[in-house]
């Protein structure tokens, strides 16, 4: 198994420890149901291997990097809004409101979004 950190939320979840709804896994990522979705359908896509968020990527984890895009690629095809549209998020840092230390990217769609994401 990839290293993950014991206490990690979501390298717990990796491990079976803590339950989630799971909508696509393979050897490198997991994509599971956000507890507190913002939109219809919101997921958060992970790797398997801990990493603490985008700032920590190196150049070594190029495969991963990749992974986690053709993870985002293929979830919203199972969610059914591949043609409807939707976004890939990632929050890096406290000021982003990282929350959990683990990079994880939020794919939401299921509604129609505005521009910008958020107001000033």
């Amino acid at each position: 198994m990839a290293h993950q950190e014991p206490d990690c939320l979501f390298c717990r979840i990796v491990r079976g420890e803590i339950p989630a709804k799971i909508v696509y896994r393979n050897d490198h990522v997991l994509a599971f149901r956000d507890i507190s979705p913002v939109s219809p359908q919101h997921v958060l896509i992970i790797p398997l291997r801990h990493i603490a968020s985008l700032s920590d990527l190196s150049p070594e984890d190029e495969g991963i990097a990749g992974q986690i895009l053709l993870a985002a690629s293929s979830v919203p095809g199972i969610l059914g809004i591949r043609e409807s549209g939707y976004r890939f998020v990632f929050n890096t840092g406290p000021d982003a409101m990282q929350s959990v230390f683990h990079i994880h990217g939020h794919l939401i769609g299921g509604k129609q979004m505005g521009w910008p994401p958020f107001p000033a």
